[in-house]
């Protein structure tokens, strides 16, 4: 890779513009049927457009590696993974429009479910409504609002989902989470990974043990598991980046919270694709470049769910003709990671990945879906260096060197 600083003197501006497509955990294996969701799938919008366009594959990270969907958005917006690491906390706190400081800590928080000797029963305390939540981070807030020095804020999110926010000095990340990862084992606290974070993993595990007292009289939601502690990183954002006027269109907190984070202004109350499609065409004219995140592909392959997977697909593919016809330059339709059905849960296995737009080397295929990719002209390539393709696709960078 070219790097970010030389990148940086290459970028020009101009009013092309640029629509990244993410069909969130879109690549597949083969079920019985010996085809992959979108081999089954009857999306001939796609299939069309993959006639026209650059198709490969792309590694989230590297060879072999599964990757967290963080880091696997992080590698499609042109960021090095492994040297930029956010912490899921910190996803989560921006996700819900909460802005971090140098002197804070967020952690990712499920409610859950123990019994008396500890032992984790349900790791989401029965996936609880969002309004319980809510109700519950209000007593935490009302019973736990500092610890020695350090101030303690929760926040609900969705369902069993909640962000606590530690504000206070000497607070350092490198923290282990506090989490059994599986049902019917013993509770775990957060351990500290070097000296310098132990006040931290002191205050996180108080915490843990405050609120078993503050919910003790909670059937369901009397314990939480705190993950992915984590401070904001120094990154340099969009703006500044590639001189990209960026908005993110997503229904997720975290896809929401990793693109403030980059410096991407964030569409609010969506909820459906026709919501999303809707959001784009509005802003259409408005932004240089749009981040379009598709969600329930990835659920549904978290859930082995097969059927619903395709349908999803199904549904952007109608609503395809909708963003070709705004005309933008360069569109790109890709996944950030795979999540099969039949391993329900995400993969190292590469992406299918299309470009479109005028200067191609057009390939063959007429088919958007795994093995045809693999054919492709791109080839298999990190998804870190998908972000240059679409720059110079949308003519935003100048020639290097004499």
């Amino acid at each position: 890779m070219i790097g970010e600083d030389k990148l940086k003197n290459l970028i020009k501006e101009n009013n092309t513009k640029i629509v990244l497509v993410v069909m969130d955990g879109a690549g597949d294996l083969p079920d019985e049927s010996g085809k992959t969701a979108l081999e089954q799938a009857d999306i001939p919008n796609m299939d069309k457009l993959a006639g026209k366009s650059e198709l490969g594959l792309t590694l989230p990270i590297d060879y072999g590696i599964t990757p967290g969907s963080g880091p696997a958005h992080l590698s499609l917006f042109g960021y090095d993974p492994v040297k930029h690491e956010i912490g899921r906390g910190v996803l989560e706190a921006y996700g819900i429009g909460i802005e971090l400081k140098s002197n804070q800590l967020a952690a990712r928080a499920n409610f859950a479910t123990r019994n008396k000797d500890g032992i984790i029963l349900d790791r989401r305390a029965g996936r609880i409504p969002t309004e319980e939540n809510e109700r519950l981070c209000k007593i935490i807030n009302k019973n736990i609002d500092k610890i020695d020095d350090v101030k303690i804020e929760v926040y609900p999110g969705k369902e069993h989902r909640f962000v606590v926010v530690f504000t206070g000095e000497n607070l350092h990340d490198g923290l282990l989470d506090a989490d059994p990862e599986e049902v019917n084992k013993k509770e775990k606290l957060v351990q500290n990974t070097d000296e310098k974070s132990s006040k931290a993993a002191d205050i996180a595990n108080k915490f843990i043990k405050n609120l078993h007292v503050v919910l003790a009289g909670e059937e369901k939601a009397n314990t939480c598991l705190l993950r992915g502690i984590a401070k904001k990183p120094a990154i340099n954002g969009f703006k500044e980046r590639y001189g990209l006027n960026a908005r993110a269109i997503a229904t997720y907190p975290m896809y929401k919270g990793l693109s403030r984070i980059v410096g991407m202004e964030v569409a609010e109350d969506l909820n459906t694709i026709e919501d999303e499609i809707t959001s784009l065409k509005e802003d259409f004219n408005n932004f240089d470049f749009f981040y379009f995140h598709i969600k329930k592909t990835d659920s549904y392959g978290e859930d082995g769910n097969r059927k619903g997977k395709v349908k999803v697909m199904e549904e952007f593919d109608s609503h395809l003709p909708e963003i070709l016809k705004l005309g933008p330059d360069v569109i790109c339709v890709t996944a950030d990671h795979s999540t099969p059905t039949t391993m329900s849960a995400h993969s190292w296995h590469p992406n299918p990945l299309l470009i479109y737009g005028q200067n191609l080397r057009k390939d063959r295929g007429s088919k958007f879906d795994e093995s045809t990719c693999a054919e492709g002209v791109c080839g298999t390539m990190y998804a870190k260096n998908v972000m240059q393709l679409l720059l110079a696709q949308s003519s935003r960078l100048k020639k290097f060197g004499a």
